[in-house]
Order: C-alpha cells, then sequence, then structure tokens
C-alpha cells in the first residue's frame, strides 16, 4: 500500500464534535426554541453524530451507542407523550447502566474502564483501574440520585438545563481532577507499572 491509499488518521477534533456536538445542539435548542424543540434537535444530532463518527472515525464507539438507544427512547416518548419529564430520566437510565456496570466489574474482579480508557491512562496498574472504576461507579450512582432529586422537585426546564449542563459537567470535571492523586500512586504516567 502507498501512502497515497493511506487514510489519514483523523483529527482529534472530530472525537469532540461527535461526543459533545448533540448535547450542544440540545442546549442551543433549548434555549431558543423550548424543551420539545431541543429533544427533536437532539434526537436528530445523535443520528448525524454516529453517521459522522462511522465516516470520519471508522467506528462508533459503545458510548454512543448507548446514548444513541437512550436518546432515542427517552426522547421519543418524551415527544410522543408531550411530557417533558421523559428526557430527564435518560440522564437516570444513563448513569444506573454506567454505575450498574462498573460495579458488576469490579465483582468480577474486572475493572472495565480500563477497557474503555486504557489508551488514555498508560501505567496505571490493576490496582489502579480498580480504585478508579470503584470511583466513577459510586459517582455515576450520586449523578444518578441527585438527577433523581432534581426530578422529584420537578424544577423548571431552564433551571433543569442549567444544573445539568453547569452543575453536573462542573461536577464531573472536578471529580476526575480529584482522581488524578490516585492515578498518579498508581503507576499513571510511567513506563512499567508497579503494585
Amino acid at each position: 500500500m502507498s501512502d497515497f491509499d493511506a487514510k489519514p488518521k483523523p483529527h482529534p477534533g472530530w472525537s469532540l464534535a461527535i461526543d459533545y456536538g448533540p448535547l450542544l445542539v440540545f442546549f442551543l435548542s433549548f434555549r431558543i426554541g423550548g424543551i420539545f424543540a431541543a429533544t427533536g434537535s437532539f434526537m436528530v444530532a445523535i443520528l448525524i453524530a454516529i453517521i459522522v463518527s462511522r465516516w470520519r472515525l471508522n467506528r462508533v464507539s459503545p458510548m454512543l451507542w448507548l446514548s444513541a438507544i437512550l436518546v432515542l427512547g427517552f426522547g421519543g416518548l418524551t415527544l410522543w407523550l408531550h411530557d417533558p419529564l421523559m428526557i430527564r430520566y435518560k440522564a437516570t437510565a444513563v448513569y444506573v447502566l454506567l454505575s450498574g456496570l462498573l460495579f458488576i466489574g469490579l465483582a468480577r474482579g474486572k475493572p472495565l474502564l480500563k477497557y474503555v480508557l486504557e489508551a488514555g491512562y498508560d501505567g496505571l496498574t490493576d490496582r489502579g483501574w480498580m480504585i478508579l472504576s470503584r470511583n466513577w461507579a459510586w459517582f455515576f450512582a450520586a449523578l444518578a440520585a441527585a438527577n433523581q432529586v432534581l426530578i422529584y422537585l420537578r424544577v423548571s426546564d431552564s433551571t433543569y438545563i442549567n444544573v445539568k449542563v453547569g452543575g453536573f459537567i462542573a461536577a464531573t470535571f472536578l471529580f476526575a481532577l480529584a482522581n488524578i492523586p490516585v492515578m498518579t500512586k498508581h503507576g499513571f504516567g510511567e513506563d512499567k507499572p508497579v503494585d
């Protein structure tokens, strides 16, 4: 195969656009047309993200498939029942599913985060992966509970979106940063992992 036949490596910005593009579409559509317009736009955007992922990255990640199934399922219920609470349950379903999968992996002695994130966490030991998986399992469980509290309180659509976009994303970022000391203690960034 010549250099001309080799497919160029996709720009890393494609992954970012595919992962966060549909959320941005949802947020902007909500500001312009409300929750039902945002839900419909979100459903279309997630389908476009799958097509672009397959086209530009030659694959569709399991997380994108999962998100698409839940967005289309709960989004369809939101529009069909004309009930904005349905799309809120999607977030709870995602968090419960992620938490449950991580806890099941831990119970079986398999840190499932390792299979998803291994390429980006060079040197992390098996013990480090177990701790990281446990931490994220509890974090996702906490997000599911927090989301259910917002649903129970029946906050306005605007308040809900602001808490989800501002609060939950910020909390996720801060939680990821808080796990850096655990990762460095367990070999993150080292050439040879040592337990």
